[in-house]
């Protein structure tokens, strides 16, 4: 019944496991045999680190040995013999004093299994799983095994028991999408700041135009598998509705020969300011086209799903990441546009071409503040507000472009995070945006003045809110000090430190 339960876990997590999975992760045998069986080839043992060292309190107490013992530490990757793809990496330690001079130099030798170790000397053993969990992955495990994204990897630890005593410790990983028994397609969608509209005046016969970044966090991971009828597993209704309701579209629209069954692994919440509604109409529609093999661009998706009719900048990060900037729409009698109005109200208007993209400086850290308070605007109450407040000054627009054109792009391009800093904080000032500020309750502007008064080169208001931004190229703590006091006497929050992400979102298939 345990293994029963840590199943589930796992699966809330990642979806449902392939029966393989489950034996690799539940198995009270020879790893390396089943692979072999499962792959059809040998597998191999590759060393990449083997040490003697003293065990630490945490390790002596799963080992039963005293802390300060010593124990061979080692660390493999179990890779197919034929293709050389790794399978499995694993860890493990064995405690010096319980090993017979013959086992202790074949384990010393390395790359020889320890299933077929413990065989050769006709020692009988038993497997005691420990725990199962879902981890993530950092870049050079990454690199490993071929990923070229943050996907989930499945772990197990268990002991490995000889005459009462356990004689290893094993923690054994391989990546979610490995050994599946179906095709499944993984999508990791990015959110986005978005730093201001540019044009809500209209004189030239244009309107809207926006630019923002791509964040690497928060995100949104979803997979999805073949079904007869289109249906979602999503935290919540609100999430659940806008996913299946894209798929959906894109399914019907496209003329695929089925559906999928969706599951929402990762994500962060609506109507705050990061895109998210964009985002999960984007993957839920990647993903029904790779199940099915479909070819459709990222402009096609956003077309069928109804999103990027006023701002292009969540199409544009899925698409291609990085700082990007779009032209907006022309407007006018018989125009794209003929009045002001949100994305949400524009399912029909193309998205927004994009005219500037850039690479986002890898040193430039951005705080993101996401307060518990009510969200952004939204809806019809979004609609209404372009209607009350459009079109703005065009001195101000003017304004704006002179702050976009001669200070916050030379800052990107030269690297130069004052400059970039300064013209953020100017941008709250001017056009729709400073409507977006006036229209937020005073904690949320007194929190980006703090933010700059903390050491930020910059901080602003994410489309209407609440997510405030800062963004500085040292140590982040007074900041993230700063933001948690402020959400902590207005009804809490959260709050994290991440980078920009100068690439699109990524699709596995497995």
């Amino acid at each position: 019944m345990k293994g029963h339960r840590l199943f589930e876990e796992l699966e809330r997590v990642v979806g449902d496991l392939s029966p393989v999975q489950r034996v690799l992760l539940g198995t009270d045998g020879s790893v390396t045999s089943i692979l072999e069986l499962v792959t059809g080839n040998a597998v191999s043992v590759s060393t990449l680190l083997q040490e003697v060292r003293t065990a630490d309190e945490e390790t002596a107490a799963t080992l039963e040995i005293q802390p300060g013992e010593e124990i061979n530490h080692r660390v493999v990757e179990l890779r197919n013999a034929v293709t050389g793809e790794v399978l499995i990496y694993a860890v493990s330690d064995t405690p010096l004093s319980r090993l017979s001079p013959e086992f202790r130099e074949d384990l010393m030798k390395a790359d020889i299994p320890i299933g077929r170790i413990l065989a050769k000397y006709r020692m009988e053993s038993r497997r005691e799983i420990l725990g199962m969990q879902v981890r993530s992955t950092d870049p050079p495990m990454r690199e490993r095994f071929g990923l070229g994204v943050d996907l989930p990897l499945l772990s197990r630890t268990y002991r490995i028991f000889h005459q009462n005593h356990p004689l290893i410790r094993i923690e054994e990983s391989f990546p979610s999408h490995s050994f599946l028994d179906r095709r499944r397609v993984m999508v990791q969608a990015p959110s986005r700041l978005h730093i201001s509209l540019i044009d809500m005046n209209g004189s030239l016969g244009r309107v809207d135009g926006g630019m923002g970044i791509t964040l690497n966090r928060p995100g949104i991971t979803l997979s999805a598998e073949y079904s007869d009828e289109t249906v979602v597993d999503a935290p919540d209704e609100g999430v659940r509705a806008r996913v299946a309701d894209a798929a959906e579209r894109v399914a019907r629209t496209l003329g695929l020969p089925g559906r999928g069954r969706i599951r929402v692994l990762e994500g962060y919440p609506q109507h705050v300011g990061l895109g998210s509604g964009t985002s999960y109409a984007l993957a839920a529609g990647k993903a029904v086209c790779e199940l099915y093999g479909a070819g459709a661009s990222t402009e096609t998706l956003a077309a069928i799903t109804g999103r990027g009719g006023t701002s292009g900048i969540g199409t544009a990060a899925f698409s291609g990441g990085g700082f990007v900037m779009d032209c907006g729409h022309t407007f006018g009698p018989l125009m794209e546009k003929r009045s002001f109005l949100p994305s949400s109200a524009c399912v029909d208007t193309r998205p927004a071409p994009v005219t500037y993209r850039y690479p986002f400086p890898d040193d430039w850290k951005i705080l993101v503040v996401i307060p518990k308070s009510q969200g952004g605007a939204s809806g019809g109450a979004e609609k209404d507000l372009f209607q009350r407040y459009c079109p703005v000054p065009l001195g101000e627009v003017q304004a704006l472009c002179h702050e976009i054109v001669m200070r916050l792009l030379p800052g990107l391009v030269e690297g130069d995070i004052d400059a970039f800093g300064a013209a953020i904080n100017r941008v709250q000032e001017l056009g729709f945006k400073k409507i977006e500020c006036a229209l937020q309750s005073p904690h949320i502007t007194g929190l980006m003045e703090a933010l700059r008064g903390a050491g930020a080169a910059g901080a602003g208001l994410s489309s209407f809110g609440p997510v405030v931004y800062a963004i500085a190229d040292g140590n982040m703590s007074d900041l993230e000090a700063v933001a948690r006091d402020c959400l902590s006497a207005h009804g809490g929050g959260d709050c994290l430190v991440t980078t920009a992400r100068n690439t699109g979102a990524s699709v596995i298939t497995a």
